[in-house]
């Protein structure tokens, strides 16, 4: 095993970008992991990797050892776990991450059950709303909401992402409700600022099934959802959200819902793992705990009047 020990080590340095950092996640002195990746070198009988001081990059051998080795490498540690998991249950350090504000609202309530489920598991979770690599932060798994983009994970579908458009009864009063799309661009409209920048175009569905794109404008924006919640709880314009972010605020009341005949496409919300053949039980078992809380109809959704 010392060698797939040490291409287990070759792979933690590449993710991580360095020797000490590797060392460090793996409980080894920089000496011993440095001595351990000179021996794999050796038996090899090739250079793995570049050393200068700035920076420390994989060889063409390298690169190529990481791309078929890191496969191999992961179903033998899934399959290790799982017959470790026949005779004493499910364990490890499950390392996740996910939106603050989603994991804060609705997973965080759930791990209580989850982990007296499973006392042989541990949890790191990272929330944040920067979308991370998994494979180079060393993440088993992370939720995400909306439309995924990169090909190279695997997605689970946890639950139906439903947006809608809503403003306070109070704004509406003063300003008028929309009655059509093209009433938005004279409406005060919360815009939210992300990583694809001011997302400033709204995408409709009219009641034949058609797409509208609607420019809207307004004089509040920002990179935050709970700002953009907060001011339309507040009477400042109309916002696009999505229900688990505004459904307790429309079942109280605080907003409604704008142009329920025109509705914004449903999207997911994922639970998405790097490539693997076997999957760590760790993982597969937060997984389908997940899908089963949160369901066909997620509980952020009940007693809403949604079109579907």
């Amino acid at each position: 095993m010392d060698r797939l020990d040490d291409i287990g080590l070759f792979l933690r340095v590449l993710d991580l970008g360095s020797i000490s950092a590797a060392a460090r996640s793996m409980d080894l002195s920089v000496a011993v992991a440095s001595q351990r990746l000179k021996r794999l070198e050796h038996e090899l009988g090739v250079r793995l990797l570049h050393r200068t001081t700035r920076q420390l990059r994989a060889t063409p051998e390298g690169a190529a050892l990481a791309e078929q080795g890191r496969p191999l490498i992961e179903d033998l540690e899934a399959l290790t776990g799982g017959l470790r998991q026949a005779g004493a249950g499910v364990g490890g350090t499950l390392r996740l991450t996910m939106s603050a504000a989603f994991g804060n609202q609705y997973i965080s309530p759930l791990l209580p059950q989850f982990l007296a489920l499973h006392p042989g598991v541990r949890l790191s979770v990272n929330l944040t709303d920067q979308v991370l690599d998994l494979v180079s932060a060393g993440l088993d798994l992370a939720i995400r909401v909306g439309e995924l983009a990169d090909s190279r994970l695997v997605a689970r579908r946890l639950a139906v992402n439903r947006r809608v458009l809503c403003a306070a009864p109070d704004y509406l009063r003063r300003y008028g409700t929309p009655q059509t799309p093209a009433d938005l661009a004279r409406h005060e409209c919360l815009l939210l600022v992300g990583s694809l920048g001011r997302q400033d175009m709204w995408r409709l569905t009219g009641p034949d099934g058609q797409d509208i794109a609607v420019r809207v404008n307004g004089r509040l924006e920002s990179n935050s959802g709970e700002m953009l919640r907060d001011a339309a709880v507040g009477g400042l314009g109309i916002a696009q959200h999505s229900t688990w972010h505004i459904g307790d605020d429309l079942r109280a009341g605080r907003v409604q819902i704008v142009l329920p005949d025109y509705p914004i496409r449903d999207s997911g919300i994922y639970a998405v793992t790097p490539q693997r053949r076997l999957m760590p039980p760790r993982v597969r078992v937060f997984v389908d705990f997940l899908a089963a809380q949160l369901g066909e109809l997620p509980p952020w959704d009940r007693g809403l009047p949604l079109r579907r």
